[in-house]
């Protein structure tokens, strides 16, 4: 199994090829655009782990920005008994789902995503599927 630990945000994020992560907002990006990541602190590949200090040099995240959205929303409520005060506050945080493609060190590209091939026909969409199941 291969994967990189990478800094963004301000935060650490533990990342593998071919799955999708929230990051903090990315301004200035496009949606569809790509992204790569060059803080890359730790990468384990079949085993052989690269440590970086601070940062892995040459090893590249390569990532592609799927959409701009906001989380969920935290309610933050401060009341003060008997002195009949009462705040409400909510916050929705800005982010951006960013997809994996690839982890590079020294220009090489040790795992990719791999892609998902969609069914061309019917006949290949039924394939595997027990004809006892319908």
């Amino acid at each position: 199994m291969t994967y990189a630990i990478v800094e963004t945000g301000g935060k650490q994020l533990w990342v593998e090829p071919g799955r999708f992560y929230d990051v903090e907002r990315l301004p200035e990006t496009d949606e569809d655009s790509a992204l790569d990541l060059s803080q890359v602190l730790l990468v384990n590949h079949e085993g052989r782990v690269t440590l970086g200090h601070p940062y892995v040099s040459e090893a590249v995240v390569k990532a592609r920005i799927l959409h701009h959205r906001r989380g969920t929303k935290v309610i933050v409520y401060k009341m003060k008994p008997k002195k009949k005060t009462r705040k409400k506050k909510g916050h929705r945080q800005e982010l951006t789902r960013v997809l994996i493609e690839a982890i590079e060190l020294n220009g090489v590209a040790l795992a990719t995503a791999e892609p998902v091939a969609e069914p061309t026909s019917l006949v290949e969409a039924t394939e595997g599927i027990p004809e006892d199941a319908e």
